[in-house]
């Protein structure tokens, strides 16, 4: 086990604000200038080293991190556009599973997953407005 910077949550993607819901906008708005720069390096970093297809057989890792960086893993398998890494909400202690195989596309294979949780444990980390 090691500690590595590319596991922070920093912010992914310096997303344009235009066109976005006025919450997310506010939200861009709070990053510093070198938020913005040294987040997306950090989160290409991170890219690189944990979302490629193993080329030695069968390698499984745990990345323990954050939601932004959760979100921009999730986005980047599912190949959606670079924005929608916002809205991309998850659990304390949610588990998300994505698989990387030199065969296809990445598979996600669980997404916030809180099963291993007791009950009164599987809404934190979201707004109160998210539980169901």
């Amino acid at each position: 086990m090691y500690a590595t910077e590319l596991a922070g949550d920093h912010l992914p993607h310096d997303t344009d604000p235009a066109g976005l819901p006025v919450a997310y906008a506010s939200f861009l708005a709070g990053f510093s200038a070198r938020e913005r720069a040294d987040g997306p390096r950090l989160a290409a970093e991170a890219v690189a080293r944990f979302a490629t297809a193993p080329c030695d057989g069968d390698v499984r890792e745990l990345v323990i991190t954050h939601n932004f960086l959760i979100a921009w893993l999730v986005r980047h398998a599912l190949d959606a556009p670079e924005r929608r890494w916002l809205g991309l909400n998850h659990h304390n202690a949610g588990l998300t599973v994505i698989r990387y195989s030199s065969t296809g596309p990445p598979s996600l294979i669980a997404f916030n997953d809180v099963a291993h949780l007791p009950p009164e444990l599987r809404g934190t980390g979201l707004p109160g407005d998210y539980r169901v």
